[in-house]
């Protein structure tokens, strides 16, 4: 990372920045084709849950390539200055690496489907069978993730 000051070291505060996300966007490839999608998730144990439909693009892109990266913010807010290269932004932000997989097994797909719900603030979920079977879950084992901030100098490193 070019800029050190602004780095995020420390687990609990990249978690707790993960945790205020709304949003995953999850970069994939293949074919020499990049893909960017933003997607609601849940994260637990380095591991980040998305949900989607069963065919599509992100679907045939991660059978083809399951290597993926992934960016989540929170906190942004624009500040003015008196001429234009006197702005800036507040934000933290987590970028990382890792490998997705299509989960099949229809207990481990009822956990994540409640991972997501919970990163949402819903912890009574049920899911029919009929919702089940038209939905596909992603698995992203992180293998990197690193964090970065600007106008939070109150935060430990």
């Amino acid at each position: 990372m070019r800029m050190k000051d602004r780095e995020i070291t420390d687990k609990a505060i990249i978690e707790k920045i993960i945790k205020e996300s709304d949003i995953c966007r999850l970069g994939l490839s293949h074919n020499n084709e990049a893909y960017i999608v933003p997607l609601n998730f849940g994260y637990a144990d380095n591991v980040i849950y998305v949900h989607t439909g069963k065919v599509g693009k992100k679907i045939d892109m991660i059978k083809g390539n399951n290597s993926v990266c992934f960016e989540m913010e929170t906190n942004t807010k624009i500040v003015k200055g008196n001429i234009p290269c006197k702005w800036t932004m507040h934000f933290q932000t987590i970028i990382g690496r890792g490998k997705a997989y299509l989960v099949e097994d229809k207990e481990e797909k009822i956990k994540a489907l409640d991972i997501i719900m919970k990163h949402y603030g819903n912890n009574n979920n049920e899911f029919p069978d009929a919702a089940l079977n038209v939905t596909a879950v992603i698995k992203i084992e992180i293998e990197e993730m690193t964090g970065k901030q600007s106008g939070f100098p109150e935060l430990s490193k």
